[in-house]
């Protein structure tokens, strides 16, 4: 069973050591003081851990977007991954997403990972199979399940 949480100053050597190895540990303190600001390009952004017997696995975002859509933002740590706690995570933020008055969540999804395709049709994400490039230059596909 996974929670999730705020990150806290008390997480920043995990954050370090599984998320951000290249930054310097004031830098990740700051990242949580950004991150508790709960916006992100002046829109509403959300960044929890994902926990499970009280030990981070990994995270997760919420990203409000116009129109009652959000996009969520699921990152299990590798050691951690393929223990349902991905899944576990995005029901429990598409909950909270509902009472926060969203109707649509979106995701992007890499085109060669076939673990998150499987993971986000399992659990009613659906897509028109279009790949499409994102900012970073990455083929992806889209994802959205209606609230």
């Amino acid at each position: 069973m996974v929670s999730l949480r705020r990150f806290t100053k008390e997480d920043v050597r995990v954050i370090r050591e599984q998320m951000y190895p290249d930054l310097t540990e004031d830098r990740i303190a700051e990242i949580i003081d950004e991150w508790d600001t709960r916006e992100y390009g002046g829109n509403p952004f959300e960044m929890y851990a994902v926990t499970s017997g009280g030990r981070i696995v990994g995270s997760i975002s919420l990203y409000g977007r116009d129109c009652g859509v959000a996009s969520l933002g699921p990152e299990i740590f590798s050691s951690d991954r393929r223990n349902g706690y991905a899944a576990e995570a995005m029901k429990l933020l598409a909950e909270r997403a509902a009472g926060m008055g969203y109707r649509i969540l979106m995701d992007q999804v890499r085109s060669d990972n076939a673990a998150s395709i499987a993971l986000h049709e399992k659990l009613g994400f659906g897509t028109d199979g279009a790949v499409y490039r994102n900012s970073r230059g990455r083929d992806v596909i889209i994802y959205v399940m209606a609230l």
